[in-house]
């Protein structure tokens, strides 16, 4: 039988990158990484219920993970992380950035980026399920409080 190895894990070997500690990794690291691996979730997500056009899936998959949608996500788990994973979302909240996603504001934009933080920090511990047990209950949250159970 084959050995089962986590993804992050086949990267490192593939590219012969060496362990960090990520705590040393600024906010903003982290939620660099933690956009691609969000991202990731919702464009699967999208894709898994159907083919249809780049455009549409886009257009689908943006409405998830633009940052006003991400500062609704965060609200919604808030109660649920765990006090670790607070700080996490609080220094990528509160950390300095120099750049401003479209179409939010800035309060919006800091919690978009905390979410982010967190994701990433989850996902370079390896802990995907706990990544996928947080975005499962803030969607379905958010999917209960639109009213839109389509495509379930």
């Amino acid at each position: 039988m084959e050995e089962s190895i986590s993804f992050l894990q086949s990267v490192k070997d593939s590219f012969d990158l060496k362990e960090v500690d990520i705590r040393t990794y600024s906010p903003l690291t982290l939620a660099y990484i933690g956009d691609a691996v969000y991202d990731l979730i919702f464009r699967t997500m999208v894709v898994g219920r159907g083919n249809t056009s780049a455009n549409k899936l886009h257009n689908k998959t943006i409405q998830y993970v633009k940052a006003p949608a991400q500062a609704k996500m965060i609200d919604l788990i808030m109660d649920d992380l765990t006090e670790e994973e607070l700080i996490v979302y609080k220094r990528g909240r509160n950390a300095k950035s120099y750049s401003m996603a479209k179409n939010s504001s800035v309060a919006e934009y800091k919690k978009a980026t905390g979410l982010e933080a967190l994701t990433g920090y989850l996902y370079l511990e390896e802990r995907m399920g706990r990544i996928l047990e947080l975005i499962q209950k803030g969607y379905r949250k958010m999917e209960t409080q639109e009213g839109n159970h389509s495509g379930r």
